[in-house]
């Protein structure tokens, strides 16, 4: 008994112990790696919003399916974000535009997967390339929208250069993300049916309950969810870049997988999708300070991607969990 415990318990602390890892390698080795202004760099530009998109992963793979158009409701958060605060509206109202247009995709995901049965990996592919092609449309093949500086309202630079008692505004908000999801997640009624559907998607169905609102429900909560770091974006940057928010799939989906490992039945958990996207953040900060070229460092993070979710699957096979 004392080998499967022992096995047990490195199969969910191998994501602490790689990322205790490589903090202390680089810690070593980059120049200027444990100064506060960039470990402070690291949690604004390399933790904040790619936290907040890999919550809303989390959610979609806790349901067990996938969103590969999170970035589009990242873009569709931004465009409506910037076009409102161009036409003249209040910030406020403008923000909530900003999350009806990112909840809008994840709606037309719900149509698809929950009304019409499409799996969520073909439904969500589309919605990314049509996604793509709208916003094409929308701004004459791909041009950005500025907004012009004079034109900037205050409460719009807050949201993404503001502070509240020295603590930025992106990372309040990450926090604030984290926080509801976890308790999302892990204690409401809703969470626990969305993580059955992901373990025994039948087991829910025979039980009576609504498999396609819950399907329904969990998609446009996790575009809602991606549509918080348009804003965010959108206020720190002043413009909006078609298909900008497509930069942010593949991490997402990398840390929500490396999450599993900090979960015994490899399940996704929102500490262990935050703990990855810690990991990818520190990795890429370090291997940039380092002065490796940008296609090793991408590399590099797949690499360790491979490796903590080896680790952590001969660990749970180990303790007899796979």
């Amino acid at each position: 008994m004392a080998l499967p415990s022992f096995a047990h318990g490195l199969a969910r602390y191998a994501l602490v112990a790689a990322l205790a890892a490589v903090f202390a390698l680089f810690a070593a080795l980059a120049p200027g790696f444990l100064s506060g202004a960039n470990l402070l760099s690291v949690l604004v530009n390399n933790f904040a919003l790619l936290a907040i998109v890999a919550i809303a992963m989390t959610f979609a793979v806790s349901a067990g399916g996938i969103d590969l158009s999170v970035g589009t409701a990242v873009d569709f958060s931004s465009f409506a974000f910037v076009s409102l605060v161009l036409a003249g509206q209040p910030v406020a109202l403008a923000a909530l535009g900003g999350l009806a247009g990112g909840a809008l995709v994840g709606l037309f995901n719900a149509v698809l997967i929950a009304g019409i049965g499409i799996s969520p990996f073909l439904a969500t592919l589309g919605t990314l390339f049509v996604g793509r092609s709208v916003q094409q449309l929308l701004t004459n093949g791909g041009n950005p929208v500025y907004l012009p500086p004079a034109g900037v309202p205050e409460a719009f630079r807050f949201l993404g250069h503001g502070a509240l008692a020295g603590i930025p505004v992106p990372l309040i908000v990450t926090a604030l993300v984290v926080a509801g999801a976890w308790v999302v997640l892990a204690r409401t009624r809703f969470g626990r049916v969305a993580l059955a559907t992901g373990i025994q998607a039948s087991v829910v169905r025979y039980s009576g309950l609504r498999l396609p609102r819950i399907t329904a429900a969990t998609y446009v909560l996790v575009s809602t969810i991606a549509a918080v770091v348009g804003l965010i974006l959108t206020s720190t940057v002043t413009v909006y870049i078609p298909s900008s928010g497509n930069a942010f799939l593949l991490n997402a989906i990398g840390a929500t997988f490396i999450g599993t490992t900090f979960d015994p039945h490899g399940r996704p958990n929102v500490p262990g999708t935050v703990l990855g996207v810690l990991l990818l953040g520190v990795v890429a900060n370090g291997l940039l300070l380092s002065g490796l070229n940008f296609y090793w460092q991408q590399v590099g993070t797949g690499l360790l991607i491979f490796s903590v979710l080896a680790i952590g699957f001969a660990n749970r096979k180990a303790a007899g969990r796979v």
